[in-house]
């Protein structure tokens, strides 16, 4: 498996898949051709079908109309055969013909490939031997360790440096999304929340107020996310708010230090990478399922190991985390960022501290094991038809109009 640094970025929303892999590529083809005089981007499958919901057309140009003018073709329709987020650069010279191009993937949390396996000039280096958490786990066992350490042991000391910076990114996040108010961008006209929610907490007994801030950092780090705010991939850009209101509520509520945090970060990252490793962590490949399922059982283990919880606890957590959420459809109305990935977020927070606290009044045995949702969740994202995943064909994303959402609301005021 590759660092952990893969599922932790840094970077803007909206979306890991649709927003930073698309901008990314931009810049690397830009620094090919700064003598275009001109750019086409092709947008295929999943990209070209929520692509503007995204804002992917506006972070391309961003980068490549400064040196050429940009025009950009949809293809919502067409599935490239390696991955539905699939793009094509092409250049043009002077003539007007076209003098390079290049097709490049988009493969979840901001992740590129060029869909040559092995070969792929965008697969960093694996730094990890063990790619199960079976294995792992009795690494651990065998040798007196944590999940954290194994990470440790593998990545080196500057890993600690790394997930120091991506804690402090995601309380700014939080205490970001907490401070601001107003509408989200797009035509939903969403406002925030989590400002709302926060205030009210107060008002309830200790055991809801919990909850209801829970509900508050995890909306406020989406919503920070939906209006192209900095945030940290994890896994992905829609499932951001999960594993941050999960520490962060540890973190304020129970006092545990800095460094704590950051080795149940690496315990969760360790959880992520192994299902980005052996099944997928795109929403347009698998559905939501592999994006706040994902975030699910990373926070389930990293609160976990926070209180206490075995290797087999925490793998239990995990597992519930995931397990919970398979089949769960990809279907953002209008491509937007907004619903129901927001609340998701929000429900994933506290679903992984109920997996948590499941886990740590078990003795660790269970039947079904991590491993085996983790493939579980790939056959069934497989299985599921185009329309569910990311391309808002289909769910709750279809047939949707603002006409109809406003007599709704009428409604509910009458």
């Amino acid at each position: 498996m590759e660092s952990i640094r893969e599922i932790f970025r840094v970077g803007k929303g909206p979306s890991s898949s649709h927003t930073m892999g698309p901008q990314h590529a931009a810049q690397i083809y830009l620094e090919r051709h700064k003598d275009a005089h001109g750019f086409r981007v092709t947008l295929y499958g999943s990209l070209a079908a929520t692509g503007k919901g995204h804002m992917t057309d506006a972070a391309i140009k961003e980068v490549l109309s400064p040196t050429a003018p940009v025009s950009i073709e949809w293809k919502p329709q067409e599935f490239l055969s390696y991955h539905p987020n699939g793009m094509t650069f092409t250049a043009i010279d002077a003539e007007g013909n076209a003098a390079d191009t290049w097709t490049i993937y988009s493969v979840g949390g901001g992740a590129l490939s060029d869909g040559q396996g092995e070969n792929d000039a965008f697969k960093t280096k694996e730094v990890y031997s063990m790619n199960t958490l079976k294995d792992i786990k009795k690494w651990c066992i065998r040798n007196g360790r944590s999940f954290w350490e194994y990470v440790g042991e593998n990545e080196g000391d500057d890993i600690w440096d790394y997930l120091d910076m991506v804690w402090h990114v995601m309380q700014q996040a939080v205490l970001n999304g907490l401070n601001h108010e107003g509408v989200l961008p797009g035509p939903l006209n969403l406002p925030r929340k989590a400002s709302t929610y926060y205030v009210k907490a107060s008002g309830y007994k200790d055991s809801l107020q919990r909850r209801a801030l829970v509900y508050s950092y995890a909306l406020a780090v989406s919503e920070e996310n939906a209006s192209g705010g900095t945030i940290v991939t994890a896994p992905t850009c829609g499932a951001c708010g999960v594993v941050p209101a999960v520490l962060y509520h540890c973190f304020k509520q129970h006092n545990f230090s800095d460094i704590r945090i950051i080795h149940a970060l690496a315990t969760a990252g360790l959880i992520g990478n192994i299902v980005k490793h052996n099944a997928s962590i795109s929403g347009a490949e698998v559905g939501c399922q592999g994006e706040v399922g994902v975030a699910c059982a990373m926070a389930s283990a990293a609160a976990c190991q926070l209180f206490g919880g075995s290797p087999s606890q925490i793998e239990y957590a995990a597992e519930m985390g995931l397990e919970h959420h398979l089949g769960m459809t990809c279907d953002p109305v209008c491509g937007l960022v907004q619903v129901p990935c927001i609340e998701r977020n929000a429900f994933a927070a506290t679903r992984a501290l109920d997996a948590q606290l499941y886990a740590t009044f078990s003795d660790g045995r269970h039947l079904v094991s991590f491993d085996r949702v983790v493939n579980v969740m790939k056959q069934t994202g497989h299985d599921l038809p185009s329309l569910y995943k990311e391309t808002s064909e289909g769910g709750l994303a279809k047939n949707y109009s603002d006409e109809t959402e406003s007599e709704a609301l009428g409604q509910a005021v009458d």
